[in-house]
């Protein structure tokens, strides 16, 4: 089948960052995998970098594992993977091992998918830091790309949409057809790569388009000929002079979160902060900010979890406030005004947030009650 990826993202290579490795995830192995594991490391053909918290086994077992899990990788006393080398920022496994032996979590990381008719839509996670720098790359345009050289045809994991399952929803009441929903994800990163608009203008235009776009009704013709028709002006908003608003879209986030992996508040001084060293120089990262927002809009589960268009626009405002409050953060932690650096930074929490802790059909239950307001 074929894969689908975005540009910016098309030649994506590991740097060995190692921000995988050393982030306290649980990291499941299904059996087959454990047997072959566990066999390299008694015979010593596969041997830890270090040594497992608590004199744990490398690979621990026993009754409380996720389902289709036969044991889980042990990490160091550190919190780091057991096989990850910290030297040289390389995993054990796939040094000794090669990537067929990975864990499948470790696999496919930072690679978000969609699977459904088109083929294999392939997103990253910029929690990872080599995805979060190819944000500030201009060698290339923001597009869809299809056989990207980072992403050969294979069987990625991800969200999969079966032949009988229902395609997007337009809103809450109409389905959307498949050359459609194509059609409207298309649209988002035309918006995201069109030069007249910021990222508040792109979010603005694209919450306009939706709304437009729901007035379709079976009978009306093709629903691509429908985007198609949208109006080609987007609409000029200026970014936020406050960080009330994002605020609040960030506390939505977080209640999406479980309890037991949600960070502490810790907003206090963000609001004095973001206008002293964030807004002022905001204008000067429109271009790593939309292409951000393209990929959030481009392989989005959200679209499928969620009750319609206007969903999808919600939540790509709410990654963009959550960006807005983390720039702030990292401003307030280094005492600087923002930069490329802190950006970078900025972008890697906000997709810690919105991929790793909060729960997606949460987030996407939650946004969609914007289709409820306009029903």
């Amino acid at each position: 089948m074929a894969v689908y990826a975005l540009s910016i993202h098309a030649d994506y290579r590991c740097r060995h960052s190692g921000a995988c490795c050393t982030s306290e995830w649980d990291i499941p192995v299904d059996l087959p995998l454990y047997r072959t594991l566990a066999g390299a490391v008694a015979t010593g053909d596969l041997q830890p970098a270090a040594n497992p918290a608590g004199g744990t086994p490398v690979l621990m077992t026993g009754p409380d594992l996720p389902h289709g899990a036969a044991a889980m990788v042990a990490r160091a006393r550190s919190g780091e993977c057991v096989f990850y080398h910290r030297a040289s920022g390389l995993c054990v496994i796939h040094r000794d091992a090669g990537a067929a032996l990975l864990p499948s979590a470790c696999r496919h990381f930072p690679r978000l998918t969609v699977r459904d008719w088109r083929g294999t839509s392939i997103s990253l996670t910029h929690y990872c830091p080599t995805a979060a720098a190819m944000l500030f790359r201009d060698d290339v345009p923001i597009e869809i790309v299809e056989g990207p050289a980072a992403f050969p045809p294979a069987d990625y994991e991800g969200l999969v949409v079966k032949p009988d399952d229902w395609p997007p929803l337009l809103h809450p009441h109409v389905l959307m057809d498949a050359p459609g929903y194509a059609a409207w994800e298309r649209h988002m990163v035309a918006r995201c790569a069109d030069g007249a608009l910021s990222p508040e203008s792109v979010i603005a235009t694209l919450d306009r388009d939706a709304r437009i776009l729901r007035r379709f009704a079976p009978g009306d013709g093709w629903l691509a000929d429908a985007v198609a028709r949208l109006p080609e002006a987007g609409v000029a908003v200026p970014p936020p002079p406050t960080l009330a608003r994002s605020l609040e879209r960030f506390s939505e986030v977080m209640s999406a979160a479980p309890v037991d992996v949600r960070p502490a508040p810790d907003e206090e001084r963000l609001p004095e902060v973001y206008v002293d060293a964030v807004a002022s120089s905001w204008s000067e990262w429109h271009w790593p900010l939309k292409r951000y927002l393209a990929a959030r809009a481009f392989a989005s589960w959200v679209a499928y979890q969620g009750r319609g268009v206007l969903t999808i626009v919600r939540g790509l405002e709410a990654a963009l406030a959550v960006v807005r409050v983390e720039a702030a953060r990292e401003c307030h932690r280094t005492g600087r005004a923002l930069d490329a650096d802190l950006l970078r930074e900025a972008f890697q929490q906000a997709d810690c947030v919105l991929n790793h802790l909060a729960v997606g059909e949460d987030l996407a239950g939650m946004w969609s009650r914007v289709e409820g307001a306009e029903a």
